[in-house]
């Protein structure tokens, strides 16, 4: 009996511990917009190469001519490596064109389709998929 117990709150710790782990990481929909695709230029300010997404922070010009820094999310390390990036592909002050989906509420992030690395860094011209979980969206920003 005591070992059917312990087997039984085994099981209830493992499936909280899940849910737990499995609410913390959001959905695409929940906090990104299909229907706002974009397409901005801008320098590397920032790399975050961590779990459960990567995160790129680049300043970019708005419509005034004022800059403005924006985060990008990015799919996980795994998946970006599997796309051909490196920890070391991005370094700040590198020139990048970025295609994604805007964030919903309204402040300066979005979600990464793709990135074009520009006229700087060790492959300029090259286009890398973003391996995220929006990369159907706004391909070209339009």
């Amino acid at each position: 009996m005591k070992k059917l117990m312990l087997s039984g709150l085994l099981v209830a710790v493992t499936l909280v511990v899940g849910v737990r782990t499995a609410s913390a990481h959001h959905s695409f929909a929940a906090e990104f917009d299909r229907n706002k695709p974009v397409k901005m230029e801008g320098v590397v300010t920032k790399v975050e190469w961590t779990n459960p997404h990567v995160w790129i922070y680049f300043n970019s010009k708005d419509s005034d001519g004022k800059t403005v820094n924006w985060g990008a999310e990015l799919g996980p390390p795994h998946g970006l490596q599997g796309q051909g990036w490196r920890r070391e592909t991005l370094k700040i002050g590198d020139q990048i064109v970025v295609n994604g989906s805007l964030a919903k509420n309204g402040t300066n992030r979005l979600n990464a389709s793709t990135i074009t690395l520009a006229g700087t860094g060790g492959r300029p011209g090259q286009t890398l998929d973003a391996a995220s979980s929006g990369k159907e969206a706004a391909k070209d920003g339009k």
